[in-house]
């Protein structure tokens, strides 16, 4: 017995009670009041200036890149204007070298080439009469906004957003490092990038993942009722909500639609409490923080995300194998203690190694419920080298894993219940349904996980099991492609009539660089011709144009 009187001490150390989500609410309301009063708080509250939501309704065929990490994706989708949307993309891994090239536009330019043969491959037709215009073209016919395609840039590094498609970069992660590009406008560098290239291609949004799962779950979920959030909960975890625009008391650099009285507002969740007002603290989420490569922040994210419970578990589990008084992975059963033992653990099991525990094991041990733990136990050994595992040493791992599933599951209702109270519909009665959006492993593999969550929600004040029932949890997928199409339309909406003629003037202005620099003995400047024909020809152009809207 002594295994299972550990485990169940172990255990207890995950505990979250009704009280303790309750308490933990009311601190995520108050630090979300905080971060749209000001900036460098623990919640950021990012405005995104995307400042209205899809309904399901909208048509269209729009671009989406996605560089989040070390691959690069590039996709069209096309908006049926019935909740439905056909997606087409290629995906091609980033060359190490240009992850750490001297230059952002060695980076950029291979980016914007892949938008090319994306292009070329998926939309010939398109891409080569929109060709034929611009070289042909006499009047700025060839440069209508109609036929440009309007691509969101789903860029998951830290950025400080100054407009829906204006975003300077603060820093690198996930092993790229190129100091050229760091404060300048990602934007600007893929569109200079594909301006050099000539395509029909217009950089109109920059997109947060997290934003584009709402957006993604408001065009596809069914019904008269739009998402109010769209939440990541996998490898990391995040959530984006609609706030009405007068409770973002702290200034917003940039132009956006006021029309609407709301924006969109990037949270940033997974630093909530990273001063530990009321997060709770095992000895093992104090080690894994000690040992992380960011210690100190984050810590909400530490708790909850896909990431991280593997490892929780696996400190957690190393410490009772640690313990003499009992005999974790080492015998048969517990009476054996004294003479004999068979099962061993290989010196190279992962869970002897820092992050050598997949988190993926937990869906495994929350899914056997076989009175031998078979599946668990031959899990245990494909994936840990623990050999000939025990049926207690099974049942002492899977309610370890459980207990930090069902903490992480009761935080992730925390947020989504916090953000619930303040959207405020909860009690409107012309509300019948509050959507939200979710994506991520933990919600869609972690067995039961979602239904962790509405247990929680049905304890928190202001909300009970009636509210619980009105919340609606959806599966929100693909946020960094048709989430990116989405806003990509929402930003198009927001352009002024006319727009093209920056593309022209741009396009004259390439075109005047590239001249050929005059011979010395010639006496007028070249920046006279490059500035008389510039100004002519835009001349030429405003005038067409008011003589044909």
């Amino acid at each position: 017995m002594a295994l299972a009187d550990e485990t169940t001490r172990v255990v207890s150390n995950f505990d979250f009670s009704d009280s303790d989500v309750n308490r933990h609410v009311r601190e995520f309301l108050r630090q979300m009041a905080e971060g749209l009063q000001k900036d460098g708080t623990s919640i950021s509250q990012i405005p995104t200036y995307v400042t209205g939501v899809p309904n399901g309704t909208e048509k269209g065929l729009y671009l989406a890149v996605d560089l989040g990490g070390t691959n690069f994706r590039v996709c069209s989708i096309m908006l049926n204007g019935d909740t439905t949307f056909n997606l087409t993309y290629n995906k091609v891994a980033i060359p190490k070298h240009l992850m750490v090239a001297k230059t952002a536009r060695e980076l950029f330019a291979f980016l914007a080439k892949q938008i090319e043969l994306f292009l070329r491959e998926h939309h010939a037709e398109h891409f080569e009469s929109h060709t034929r215009r611009r070289n042909t073209s006499s009047t700025p016919l060839g440069y209508r906004d109609e036929h440009i395609f309007r691509l969101g840039f789903t860029f998951s590094f830290p950025v400080r957003q100054l407009g829906i498609n204006k975003g300077k970069l603060i820093r690198w992660t996930k092993g790229f490092d190129i100091p050229d590009a760091i404060g300048k406008d990602v934007c600007l560098l893929l569109q200079d990038e594909i301006d050099r290239l000539r395509l029909p291609v217009k950089v109109v949004a920059l997109v947060n993942d997290t934003v584009g799962t709402l957006m993604a779950r408001s065009y596809t979920s069914n019904g008269k009722h739009r998402s109010v959030l769209g939440g990541i909960f996998g490898t990391g975890t995040n959530g984006a909500y609609i706030e009405k625009t007068a409770n973002i008391k702290k200034p917003i650099e940039g132009e956006f639609d006021t029309s609407t009285g709301e924006m969109v507002v990037n949270m940033e969740w997974g630093s909530f409490d990273n001063q530990l007002n009321v997060l709770p603290s095992t000895p093992w989420d104090k080690s894994l923080d000690a040992e992380s490569v960011n210690p100190g922040i984050h810590m909400f994210e530490k708790r909850v995300s896909g990431m991280f419970l593997g490892e929780i578990v696996r400190r957690a589990v190393v410490d009772m194998m640690k313990n003499d008084a009992i005999s974790l992975f080492k015998d048969v059963n517990s009476s054996f203690n004294d003479w004999g033992t068979t099962t061993n653990i290989s010196p190279q099991s992962g869970m002897l190694k820092q992050w050598g525990l997949d988190s993926a094991i937990l869906s495994v041990a929350a899914s056997d419920n076989s009175p031998e733990l078979s599946t668990l136990r031959q899990e245990l050994e494909n994936t840990l080298d623990i050999y000939n595992p025990s049926l207690e040493d099974a049942q002492a791992f899977k309610a370890v894993a459980g207990a930090v599933a069902r903490r992480a599951a009761r935080l992730s209702a925390v947020a989504i219940g916090a953000v619930a109270l303040q959207s405020g519909k909860l009690d409107d009665p012309d509300e019948e349904v509050l959507d939200i959006g979710v994506d991520g492993s933990l919600v869609e593999h972690y067995p039961f996980f979602r239904d962790m969550i509405y247990d929680a929600l049905a304890v928190i004040e202001g909300i009970g099991p009636k509210g619980a029932e009105k919340i609606r949890i959806g599966i929100a997928k693909d946020g960094s492609g048709v989430g990116a199409a989405l806003i990509a339309l929402v930003a198009q909406r927001m352009e002024k009539p006319g727009d093209f003629l920056a593309d022209l003037r741009k396009d004259i202005r390439r075109s005047l660089e590239a001249m050929p620099v005059p011979a010395e003995e010639t006496h007028i400047p070249r920046t006279a011709f490059m500035v008389a024909g510039a100004v002519g020809l835009v001349a030429i152009a405003a005038i067409w144009w008011s003589r044909h809207r």
